[in-house]
């Protein structure tokens, strides 16, 4: 299972039924766990845990010390869940001191080729990130969100569960749950109604998002009028509480 042309530093953790393939480095202080496989040439540093069955393509870099100049090589980690697929020449960097300490990749994900996951990124589940998707430091990406490629992340922005941002996109200010959003930078083009429709939520709840939508959008309310609106929908709906939390907690501001 472990090619003889791999190199792996004695003190990695790994599963029995691990593959991993020629000329991949596997260093100290890694975990990898059953059932995944790591094709060749893939370079994994630790501190890294990586969960079940996650499939790792060629040229990816895991677990690499952080671009952050502050820096100064601390036992940092990379956390991945179960079932991820790591595309070609992805690059996964572990967190900081200044944050948690924690770069963390959910379970279920698709990194497609070259997207750079940078330190102290939080990454939920669910969630596609497409060819040369870039997430700068500190970056939040809530469940089932979708961004399309060649999209920059700017530190610090949170992007909301179930939205979806455009190709070729720059987000710059936090993008709340449920929202499409596109352009350079990016702005709101309402709720992402398809991708909810396919998740199995009901016409009345997605109703109701695009009335919550336009609440905060179309009615020229201040953001604290828009979320006491919110609140009383959310008692009817309670799908508009995640888009009601993702304004709360939003750190840069919305898009707008």
């Amino acid at each position: 299972m472990i090619d003889s042309r791999a190199i792996i530093d004695p003190s990695a953790q790994i599963a029995d039924d691990v593959e991993i393939g020629p000329w991949t480095l596997i260093g100290a202080g890694v975990e990898i766990g059953s059932g995944c496989r790591i094709a060749s040439h893939v370079v994994i540093k630790g501190p890294t845990r990586i969960g079940k069955d996650n499939q790792i393509f060629q040229f990816a870099s895991v677990g690499e010390a952080c671009q952050d100049k502050k820096y100064r090589d601390e036992p940092t980690q990379l956390i991945i869940g179960d079932n991820n697929v790591i595309r070609e020449s992805c690059t996964l960097h572990r967190g900081t001191i200044q944050d948690q300490g924690i770069t963390r990749i959910g379970s279920n994900n698709l990194l497609m080729v070259n997207v750079h996951v940078a330190h102290d990124c939080q990454v939920g589940d669910n969630i596609i990130l497409a060819n040369n998707v870039a997430l700068a430091g500190h970056v939040q990406v809530g469940d089932y969100a979708i961004v399309g490629g060649q999209t920059g992340v700017h530190q610090f922005c949170h992007i909301g569960a179930h939205s979806m941002c455009g190709a070729a996109s720059m987000l710059a200010q936090d993008l709340p749950a449920y929202v499409m959003a596109a352009g350079n930078t990016a702005t709101p083009h309402g709720i992402n109604a398809e991708g909810l429709k396919r998740r199995g939520f009901s016409p009345e709840a997605i109703r109701a998002l695009k009335q919550a939508y336009k609440l905060v959008y179309r009615k020229r309310l201040k953001l604290d009028q828009a979320l006491v609106e919110l609140e009383l929908l959310q008692q009817q709906f309670p799908e508009v509480a995640l888009l009601t939390q993702s304004l709360r907690d939003s750190s840069r501001g919305i898009i707008r």
